[in-house]
This record gives C-alpha cells, sequence and structure tokens, in this order.
C-alpha cells in the first residue's frame, strides 16, 4: 500500500501542511455507511494520537461535531477529516484503510512513523 498523501479538496482555507494523512476509497465508504446512521450533519472523523496503550501511544478514530482552534481540516473521498495539532506530526504520511477478514473487521493505519507495535495491534511507540 503506498504511503502516498492525496487530498481531494482543502477546507477552509487550511494550509496544505493540512493535508498529512491519506483515507482510502474503502475507509471513506466505510465512514459514510456509518454516518448516514449518524443524526448529526456536522460530524466529520476526528483521527488523534493518544497516550496509553502497550507500546505507549494509541490512535483514536471517532466522530466529533466540534472544531478545535488548531485543527487541521481536510476532505477526501467525501469525508471531511479533523486532526489536532499535536497529533498531526505523529500522523504524517499515515494511511487509513479498512480491512476485513475472517477474524475481524475494522480501520487500519498504516504510519511509517511508527517504531514499533504491540500484540493487540491498537497502540505503537514513535
Amino acid at each position: 500500500m503506498s504511503a502516498d498523501v492525496t487530498v481531494d479538496e482543502t477546507i477552509q482555507g487550511a494550509p496544505a501542511e493540512a493535508d498529512v494523512l491519506t483515507l482510502t476509497p474503502k475507509a471513506a465508504e466505510k465512514v459514510q455507511g456509518f454516518l448516514a446512521d449518524a443524526d448529526e450533519e456536522q460530524v466529520a472523523l476526528r483521527v488523534a494520537v493518544q497516550a496509553g496503550g502497550c507500546a505507549g501511544f494509541r490512535y483514536a478514530l471517532f466522530f466529533d461535531d466540534r472544531q478545535l482552534d488548531g485543527d487541521l481540516v481536510s476532505a477526501q473521498h467525501g469525508v471531511e477529516i479533523r486532526l489536532d495539532q499535536m497529533s498531526a506530526p505523529y500522523m504524517q504520511g499515515a494511511v487509513i484503510d479498512w480491512k476485513e477478514s475472517l477474524e475481524a473487521s475494522g480501520f487500519s493505519i498504516e504510519n511509517p512513523n511508527a517504531s514499533g507495535g504491540c500484540a493487540c495491534g491498537d497502540s505503537a511507540s514513535f
């Protein structure tokens, strides 16, 4: 999978530097499906790196109706993505995809900045 950063459009005049991660078309389709079930209209996908997990950091993907000061905002494949300034350096070049297998299905994050992970697959070290 390529880690090339591509963004369909930048929202609200955010600089090109805001385009730090890639959402694959398959992941965007899944996000849009989840958003169709949500009652709120101004909801975006928030991506964050948080302290915790057995490897030091964990990823958080959730729907958020807030836009925080300093958020980097972009749109990819019809999905608005919000990324806080603290998380941006950790997510530079990351690719968010949707994976399905017999064992499990869910979002996966391929991050070139992560130097290691853990057995649970939910956290990374940078």
